[in-house]
């Protein structure tokens, strides 16, 4: 292939702006690389010896806490506080006080013995975990005796090569009449240096030698176990000395330990030891020229290939691509189409080849396109005349889908104003007649109409906010434990009175087996049963309305709703579980409704893992029939299966009732609303409990704080401070009673908010009777337990001997408090009360513990004209309480 003057110029300037840069990193290379192995090393060996160095050092200063801990035991001074021979109870005291080194021993396993030394280095008490022995004296105890520090500690090197660390911790006698302390003796620890022994066989590099030295150049611990008991020169020891006040890596020769030259890093540590780690030079360097013989290969083969490499590789990518885009494109100039580039790579020289053909085949669409014109216009004016008309109905259908959505708003709409409008027209005209009426035969009458409108009126926005939330997908629903006889019993109590008011024969029929729970939402499942059964009474004028439950194993349950009503078309059942739309106007005119609680069934049963489906016939009736996931895991064991007839009864737990339970309880509601206030103090009132008003969140607490309430219910809104906030104040304030949150806000996130802050439990409004019932009834349960549970407590055997000890030690504080206000020593007293305060208000001395407090608080401040008076209170108090006892 021709060379081109192109890629000649391109070698020429590719050449040197390869061959520069190389030479120059080589040389920068080789010239750096021993000096940055050195001060490589010097950072590993530094951080090295730093970290072994506070190994030990943390390993030190824990035994000296320990030996310093063992000296203030209370054992060991009773011990010491007697004659140790002549009393009576030294063999106890003996015992006592090496219970108290074994639990040391077993605490600290590196412990080996623990000796109690008098003053004169005479053992008085001596334990060993290896049974040995108290030693007659140590070789350290003379300079322990002459020196003046509490805590000191000693390696001594046995025979053998191992060495043993021994901790000295001067015990002191305290006497408040003396101005210095006396000393009694000495505890010495013997102690294994594990900790030491691991830390010198670590290394940061291979053939590394590490050294713990004493300051008389002895090798006391050794990675080489042979070098231990031996000496390094006074002129090695100098040198190590030096290199420890530097801090910082430097070349010596050991001749002590062998001939070699060695890089060595040195940390001085308490007590005049050296650690010290060495590891030979050659052995650093030769990784250094290793590197180094590497670097300068490398840079000569790169010098070599790489001005090569690039050109080819330039040449391949971009001059060849040139020459054959030139080429076809000479070739296009010429009038020929057929020139097709090869396909190629991705990048921009690829995107170039695809473009250039890419306009190639466009020029030739375009004449292509130009010829079909010419023969196919009326063709293509035909076929868009049709696209037109075709555009043209597919709007007429729209513009009338429009106009039936909009027709169907406004039934709706009609509907709803009708349907909300009939019970607060109820509500409206029989409250005014109860406000104006002298007359109260018929107060129940009225109350009870206003009642059940108002009951309607929440159905109908309960619906209408349900669909919403379907609607948008944020509808939740629970899987809880649910009895399932009990919610039929529970939608028969509601569609029961109304099937009997029509005079309709109204059953429950059982096919068993039935399982006992399912886990399921019981209230969008009540949901679902009530508004079908409610449709079927509502529609059926004589007959009978039927509910059967059976189970289909493994996992469906299964409730048929049948009446014998008027029943549907099939084109009145294609309509029947859409939104706003019954059956037809005449329906609607003659039952009422709003057409969305068989929508809203619907859409919970599928989230409930199941469906609503419909059979009817016109004239008939209908039968709706409800499949229901159960949710039962790996199965239904049979001795959860309902089989037989007896098993069909309610299960109504007693203790969930005031009727059944009498509670003397003081509680706290917390809500602004004087007309709710009014409601829910009736209620309690009806259960035998009265209880006191908070009108917003900050009253709440300053109440609950002074008060001592069972139970709080607390309204989440309201002015001043909410109770969201009152809550977190009054858990931050370690009250520990059950808060009942009350809100309009029952949404799962909401809930889980109240939760979180710190409420037991969340009842929504409009308030539910039962379930405020059952809520009360609980945690008052639990409240009278746990105060049972302290009577008995104070009442306990073990209880009163505690409280008899602590009227036997009132004298020795009486005595105290009189030596202390005599001698004006304010601080002690002022403790001494604090610690009087706390111990009479656990055993119930209510005169001693406010006296105390109120002594205590005197004490702080600087009135002088208080204290005496407060001292007088308390010694009165206390002598009280010694008469009495």
């Amino acid at each position: 292939m021709k060379t081109s003057k192109l890629s000649i110029r391109l070698l020429w300037y590719i050449t040197p702006l390869v061959i520069l840069p190389l030479l120059f990193l080589g040389g920068f290379t080789l010239t750096n690389v021993t000096n940055s192995t050195q001060k490589q090393a010097d950072l590993i060996m530094s951080r090295f010896v730093e970290q072994q160095q506070q190994k030990v050092f943390n390993y030190i200063d824990s035994f000296h806490a320990t030996a310093k801990l063992l000296s203030a035991s209370p054992v060991l001074s009773d011990f010491l506080a007697k004659d140790l021979f002549e009393d009576a109870s030294y063999t106890y005291r003996l015992g006592a006080l090496m219970d108290v080194f074994a639990s040391y021993s077993e605490a600290y396993p590196d412990i080996i013995s623990i000796n109690l030394v008098s003053k004169t280095g005479e053992s008085d008490a001596y334990y060993s975990s290896n049974l040995t022995v108290a030693p007659k004296s140590y070789p350290f105890f003379d300079q322990v005796i002459q020196s003046n520090l509490s805590q000191q500690q000693f390696m001594v090197q046995k025979e053998d090569g191992t060495t043993n660390l021994y901790f000295v911790q001067r015990i002191y006698s305290v006497d408040y009449y003396l101005k210095r302390p006396q000393q009694l003796g000495f505890i010495v620890l013997k102690v294994d240096p594990s900790i030491l022994n691991t830390s010198i066989l670590e290394a940061p590099y291979n053939n590394t030698l590490n050294l713990l030295l004493a300051n008389d150049g002895k090798i006391l611990f050794s990675s080489d176990y042979k070098m231990r008991g031996h000496y390094v020169s006074e002129y090695e020891l100098n040198k190590i000395n030096d290199l420890a006040d530097i801090g910082s890596l430097s070349t010596i020769e050991l001749s002590s330990v062998d001939k070699i030259e060695r890089l060595i890093f040195a940390a001085q540590m308490s007590g005049g030891y050296y650690y010290v780690s060495t590891i030979p030079k050659a052995v650093l360097y030769q990784s250094g020229k290793a590197i180094s013989v590497i670097t300068g290969l490398i840079v000569i083969i790169s010098v070599i290939t790489l001005p090569i490499l690039i050109f080819i590789v330039v040449r391949n990518l971009l001059l060849n691509p040139i020459e054959l885009l030139g080429e076809a494109s000479h070739r296009v100039g010429d009038g020929d189409l057929s020139v097709t580039l090869p396909a190629y790579t991705t990048d921009e020289v690829g995107i170039l080849f695809n473009d250039f053909n890419h306009m190639i085949n466009q020029i030739k669409h375009y004449q292509e396109q130009l010829e079909e014109y010419k023969h196919h216009l009326e063709d293509k004016v035909e076929s868009r005349t049709k696209a037109l008309e075709s555009m043209n109905s597919k709007l007429e259908t729209a513009i009338a889908q429009a106009e039936q959505a909009n027709q169907l708003k406004s039934r709706f709409l009609a509907n709803m104003s009708h349907e909300i409008r009939t019970p607060l027209t109820a509500i409206m005209g029989f409250t005014e007649q109860l406000l104006h009426s002298d007359k109260k035969t018929n107060d129940k009458h009225h109350l009870g109409t206003i009642l059940r409108n108002s009951k309607h009126l929440l159905e109908l926005i309960n619906n209408i906010l349900d669909l919403s939330k379907i609607e948008a997908e944020k509808l939740a629903v629970e899987q809880t434990p649910l009895n399932v006889v009990q919610l039929i019993h529970d939608v028969e109590s509601i569609i029961k009175p109304l099937a009997q008011e029509k005079q309709l024969s109204f059953t429950i029929n059982y096919s068993l087996p039935l399982p006992h729970t399912i886990n399921s939402d019981v209230t969008r499942l009540k949901q679902i049963l009530i508004n079908i059964a409610s449709n079927a009474v509502k529609f059926t004028e004589q007959g009978q309305v039927t509910i059967t439950a059976k189970f289909q194993a493994p996992k469906i349950l299964t409730f048929i709703v049948e009446d014998t009503g008027i029943g549907m078309s099939a084109n009145q059942i294609s309509r029947l579980f859409t939104p706003f739309e019954q059956a037809d106007a005449t329906t609607t005119r003659r039952f009422g409704g709003t057409g969305l609680g068989l929508c809203i069934s619907k859409n919970l049963a599928q989230l409930l893992g199941g469906d609503v489906s419909v059979t009817s016939e016109v004239g008939v009736g209908s039968c709706f029939t409800i499949d229901i996931d159960c949710h039962l895991g790996n199965g239904l064991s049979s001795n959860l299966l309902l089989t037989e007839h007896s098993q069909l009864s309610p299960e109504k737990d007693p203790q969930l009732s005031f009727a059944t339970n009498n509670f003397d309880a003081h509680i706290l509601v917390a809500e602004d609303n004087p007309d709710n206030q009014l409601l829910i103090k009736l209620l309690l009132q009806t259960w035998g409990l009265e209880p006191d008003i908070a009108n917003n969140g900050a009253q709440a607490v300053e109440m609950a704080l002074v008060n001592d309430y069972q139970l709080i219910i607390m309204d989440m809104q309201m002015p001043v401070m909410g109770g969201l906030e009152a809550t977190k104040m009054l858990r931050d304030a370690a009250y520990d009673g059950p808060i009942i949150a009350l809100t309009a806000n029952v949404m799962n996130h909401d809930i889980d908010t109240y939760l979180e802050a710190g409420c037991n439990k969340a009842l929504g409004k409009p308030i539910d009777k039962d379930a405020l019932e059952n809520v009360l009834v609980s945690y008052l349960h639990l409240e009278r337990d746990n105060q049972n549970k302290w009577d008995s407590l104070l009442k306990s055997e073990k209880f009163q001997q505690i409280n008899a000890n602590y009227l036997a030690s009132l004298p020795d504080y009486l005595k105290q408090i009189k030596t202390l206000y005599n001698n004006q020593d304010c601080e002690t007293l002022r403790a001494l009360a604090h610690s009087i305060k706390g111990s009479a208000g656990c055993f119930n001395f209510d005169d001693i513990y406010h006296s105390a407090s109120a002594l205590e608080q005197s004490l702080k401040g600087n009135d002088m004209t208080q204290r005496e008076k407060r001292v007088v209170e308390l010694i009165t108090a206390i002598e009280q309480a010694i008469a009495n006892k």
